[in-house]
């Protein structure tokens, strides 16, 4: 039995609630997402515009990789979208291996068609910081290699963590997630990017990065685009297991990086 209109009802209010968080510079048109956790809690995703188009981070696939950096993945009963859901997110859901996830409303898809019509009433957001304190480098290294352990690797076996200390506020994790669709893979520093955007975060100052298989691992063109975009101040240090930590800055990763002020003024 699907859950009830007034079931659902919570979490649209929250998800009408998130719009303005949205990075909708191009398109003027925001999404967002709540994933409803068994406990109550939930966690927010918006969508997140990039000038390069194809880069753009849709809501409900924000709101997904956050629970899986969270290590929540396994807790979702629902995901609710500011909108009814289009044809091309229905797969997305349905290739998730949480499931089965089935269509409760036109916004709506919930696991196992909602068992007896019920949903848990919504409590408090998911926190979005680690349970850690980072004092340096090293310890911020430290952090992020045990943040890997939860990325969601089946096709390439390819761990990858981020963490993402703000101004003022908590340690964000990121870590990659894979989809059987590779269109629908997202990596671990837009991970953390979005998961910043969602939760409107203050802007970053560190983000630290390790590749548990490979110790010259850097951010791919596509998070350097991003980083570019949204985090150009930000300090990169990246994990070289053992030798010595390499810093860099989104503006030296990708000079000349694409920004679309074009698009921008024709929008």
């Amino acid at each position: 039995m699907p859950p009830s209109d007034s079931a659902l009802d919570p979490p649209r209010r929250r998800a009408r609630d998130l719009l303005p968080r949205a990075h909708v510079p191009f398109s003027d048109a925001p999404t967002a997402a709540v994933l409803l956790l068994d406990d109550g809690r939930w966690v927010p995703g918006v969508r997140l515009e990039s000038a390069s188009y194809s880069l753009t981070i849709p809501a409900l696939l924000n709101a997904y990789t956050t629970a899986v950096a969270l290590g929540h993945e396994s807790s979702i009963v629902a995901f609710v979208l500011s909108r009814p859901f289009r044809r091309e997110e229905a797969p997305y859901v349905e290739g998730l291996p949480q499931g089965p996830f089935e269509p409760a409303a036109d916004d709506a898809w919930v696991r196992g068609a909602g068992g007896n019509g019920a949903l848990p009433a919504m409590q408090a957001v998911l926190p979005p910081g680690l349970d850690v304190s980072i004092d340096g480098t090293e310890d911020g290294l430290q952090a992020v290699r045990r943040v890997s352990r939860r990325a969601h690797v089946p096709s390439s076996g390819y761990p990858v963590g981020a963490i993402l200390e703000t101004q003022e506020g908590p340690f964000v994790p990121g870590v990659n997630v894979e989809h059987p669709d590779w269109a629908r893979i997202l990596c671990a520093e837009r991970n953390v990017l979005g998961t910043m955007h969602s939760y409107a975060l203050p802007s970053p100052r560190r983000l630290y990065l390790t590749c548990d298989e490979d110790p010259e691992g850097s951010p791919c063109g596509a998070c350097r685009q991003l980083l570019a975009e949204l985090a150009p101040e930000a300090t990169l240090w990246m994990d070289r297991h053992d030798a010595a930590p390499e810093r860099s800055s989104a503006s030296a990763l990708l000079p000349g990086s694409f920004r679309g002020r074009a698009l921008l003024d024709a929008s």
